[in-house]
């Protein structure tokens, strides 16, 4: 059986930029016996933009 943990990375709001160092956190999850699955961007809101990601990991239980 596997688990998944669901992770946002919020992006600065005009330099459209993440908020947190994300290759620090994939690796730390990585430590953790996660393995980063997938890199989910949400629909797009006032002028193009996105306010986020959604990182998936997933590890077997």
């Amino acid at each position: 059986m596997y688990e998944y943990k669901f992770v946002k990375v919020k992006l600065s709001t005009f330099k459209l930029e993440p908020k947190e160092n994300y290759q620090a956190m994939v690796n730390d999850y990585a430590k953790d016996g996660w393995r980063l699955m997938q890199i989910l961007t949400p629909p797009t809101v006032g002028y193009g933009t996105i306010g986020y990601y959604e990182f998936v990991f997933e590890r077997q239980s």
